[in-house]
């Protein structure tokens, strides 16, 4: 059974790496996009699980993302998990109502994260070796 794809939506190389880093290590297929714009296409492409995506992007910012993927008949089915910088004070509520399944401030709590990817998405198989009786 193939591990469920999860799209990073940043433009931060640093946190991209990590965040692949550790999703692969919990048996997640990982793709990224670095703007609003690619978000989109990589979503129509990628067809992920889960979308992990940040608000303050070049070329359409977070919520230019969320409204155009809550929008479309084949993309808004697919759980958001925002995961950014910006003051939640005034985009938590925002990015929730706007359709996003949680928010998170950078930097997330690693295991909090993986929580609520698992919430959203269920668990990654688990690679399982067949031992012979």
């Amino acid at each position: 059974m193939p591990s469920a794809k999860i799209l990073v939506v940043d433009d931060d190389p640093d946190l991209v790496r990590a965040l692949r880093l550790r999703l692969r290590a919990n048996n997640f297929e990982v793709a990224t996009a670095t703007d609003g714009y690619s978000a989109i296409s990589a979503a129509q492409k990628e067809r992920p699980a889960l979308i992990i995506l940040d608000l303050g992007l070049p070329v359409g910012d977070g919520f230019v993302v969320l409204d155009r993927l809550q929008n479309s008949d084949t993309l808004a089915g697919i759980p958001v998990i925002v995961l950014s910088a910006r003051d939640p004070q005034m985009n938590e509520e925002r990015a929730l109502k706007a359709g996003a399944a949680a928010f998170f401030q950078k930097p997330a709590d690693n295991d909090e994260l993986m929580n609520v990817i698992r919430a959203n998405i269920g668990p990654a198989p688990e690679f399982k070796q067949a031992w012979p009786s």
